[in-house]
């Protein structure tokens, strides 16, 4: 429920704070942008699934910011478009969470049958 509440706040910062991006950040807003969607998925994923750690969440968040940011700006010194990497990097593994995402979900009906059917009859009839 806090996860909706804290999306719910940002969309209305969002759409009521009359702020643009510099077109000379432009590159690093859109690599910045897709390393957060795909920690968010990734989040998400390991929430599904009951793995998740806030430790493990923020040090990847961050990590991910600062590697598409650096890669960017490397790759704007360079004269190289480098930030296609983050864009490549992130979609891909955008999908991978969410088809995980999409998996779990899709099975958990039958994983916690599955658990009920062990716990009332033991494990040798759960075969």
């Amino acid at each position: 429920m806090l996860e909706l509440i804290g999306l719910l706040v940002g969309l209305a910062a969002g759409l009521l704070a009359p702020w643009t991006v510099p077109s000379q950040y432009a590159l690093y807003m859109a690599s910045g942008l897709l390393a957060a969607l795909d920690s968010a998925l990734g989040g998400f994923r390991a929430r599904v699934k009951g793995e998740f750690e806030l430790g493990v969440f923020l040090s990847g968040t961050i990590g991910n910011a600062v590697i598409a940011a650096f890669l960017t700006w490397l790759g704007q010194k360079l004269g190289i478009p480098l930030y296609m990497a983050c864009v490549v990097v992130f979609g891909t593994r955008m999908f991978q969470n969410f088809a995980e995402i999409r998996r779990e979900l899709l099975t958990w009906g039958q994983k916690r049958d599955k658990i009920k059917q062990v716990v009332d009859n033991g494990p040798e009839d759960a075969e």
